[in-house]
Order: structure tokens, then C-alpha cells, then sequence
């Protein structure tokens, strides 16, 4: 999910590196959540807190994060872009709403109120002071890390908990980002664009205009994946019951 606000020449260079990178991201969150909704119709069965699952989705935030971080600093080479920034976060905070409201409609005892794009939202204003200043970013990021892994009253403090506890948010969330540590992970996203990846050479197996896609569209993905997912797992289900 990148900045808008190239301008023509960054535009048609646009690597495909940073879309692919991010294109990763979203085809990994696909398949998480086709494992998700096919759990929920009992065709596998697994613990969310089962290592593997707590790690994938650990290493999609990893992603997504790096990239909130990478894009911002491309974005901003060339000086602060306030329209196109402000158009930027207006979709995110529509889109961050949008899904708290379908949420809160449907599933109100377990609504998304703090879920990734809220997160990505904060995120991005935050990192936004020093993204042209990698180096600055990078060495914030790493404080943050260390104290999250350093410091027990750092790690143990739980967003869900404090949300919960000072505004009576439910005690059950479809999706839940905490603070830390991935505020630390977006702040080491400058780096990266600092060093252009962005104009790295890609092994030809990862140069997918599939992936280019998901990274180029990931917003539009998010939003409408799950339904998409959740829909055609619920239409095999009737299918198998009415055949079988």
C-alpha cells in the first residue's frame, strides 16, 4: 500500500520490486485467510496460537509494516506532497472505517476495532517526521525493538487490554494490532528505500504481474478478499452437502 505522489519519472519506474514486496504480503494474508475460513467450516483444524500460525502472521505484518515505512520514504524524496498525503490517509481512514462499521453490523460481540489498517493509519503519520531521514528512522526503529524485547513493561502492554479497559471495547476482535513492536518494525522501512531496494533487479521467479497487481492494489484487495473468500468457501460447503 504505497503513496501516491510520484511524480512522472518516479512514476513509470515505479518498481516492481516494492510492488511485488508488497504483493508477498498480500498473497500470504489470502492464504492465511482461506485457512481461516476453511477452518471455520471444519474442513482443517488448527490453534491460532499454534507457533507456525502465530509466526505467519508475524511474518505478514513484518510485510505489510516494511512497507508502510519504505513507501513513505520514496514518496517523500522530493519534499512532502501534503494533497496527495492527505488523500492517501483519507482512503486509509475511510477504508479503516468502513470496516469498523460492516464489522460492528455483523459481528458486534467481536468487531474490528484496531485492526491493520487502523494501525497502518497512526503508523503512517507517525513515521512520516523522519521518513527522509532513514538513518534517524532506522535507529528510532531499533530503540523501539529493544525495548519492546528489553523492557517487560513495553512488551507486556496490550493495546486490546488498555482498549478494552478505558473505553469498554469488546474482549473479542476479528483482528487486533498492537502497538508494539510493529510501530518499531514501520520505523526500519526507510532504510530500505534509503538503499533503493526499490530499484533492485528481481529474480525472474518473483517478476509476477500477479504479484505486481496484489502490491499495486492492496487496499482494494484487503477489502474485498475476505468476502470474496469467505463466499466461495460457504458455496463449496453447500455444494458438498448437497451432493454428499
Amino acid at each position: 500500500m504505497s503513496w501516491t505522489g510520484y511524480n512522472k519519472h518516479t512514476s513509470t519506474q515505479r518498481s516492481s520490486s516494492l510492488d511485488i514486496y508488497r504483493g508477498i504480503a498480500v498473497l500470504l494474508m489470502i492464504v492465511f485467510h482461506l485457512c481461516w475460513d476453511l477452518r471455520e467450516f471444519d474442513y482443517i483444524d488448527y490453534s491460532l496460537r499454534d507457533p507456525f500460525w502465530v509466526g505467519f502472521r508475524s511474518v505478514i505484518i513484518t510485510l505489510f509494516m516494511t512497507a508502510v515505512g519504505w513507501s513513505t520514504y520514496i514518496s517523500c524524496q522530493n519534499g512532502y506532497q501534503w494533497p496527495n498525503i492527505f488523500k492517501r490517509q483519507f482512503k486509509l481512514f475511510l477504508a479503516a472505517g468502513g470496516i469498523s462499521l460492516a464489522t460492528y453490523l455483523t459481528v458486534p460481540q467481536n468487531w474490528i476495532f484496531f485492526g491493520i489498517l487502523h494501525f497502518i493509519f497512526l503508523a503512517s503519520w507517525l513515521v512520516l517526521p523522519v521518513a527522509r531521514k532513514p538513518w534517524l528512522s532506522l535507529a528510532i526503529g531499533i530503540g523501539l525493538l529493544a525495548a519492546y524485547f528489553g523492557i517487560d513493561s513495553v512488551r507486556n502492554f496490550s493495546l486490546h487490554t488498555y482498549l478494552t479497559g478505558e473505553f469498554g471495547f469488546p474482549q473479542r476482535t476479528l483482528d487486533i494490532v498492537n502497538l508494539f513492536p510493529w510501530i518499531g518494525v514501520v520505523f526500519l522501512g526507510p532504510i530500505m528505500g534509503h538503499f533503493k531496494l526499490h530499484k533492485m533487479r528481481l529474480p525472474s521467479v518473483l517478476n509476477s504481474k500477479l504479484l505486481t497487481f496484489l502490491g499495486r492494489h492492496a487496499l482494494p484487495v484487503y477489502l474485498c478478499h475476505q468476502l470474496v473468500l469467505y463466499t466461495l468457501v460457504a458455496l463449496f460447503s453447500q455444494f458438498v452437502l448437497l451432493v454428499f
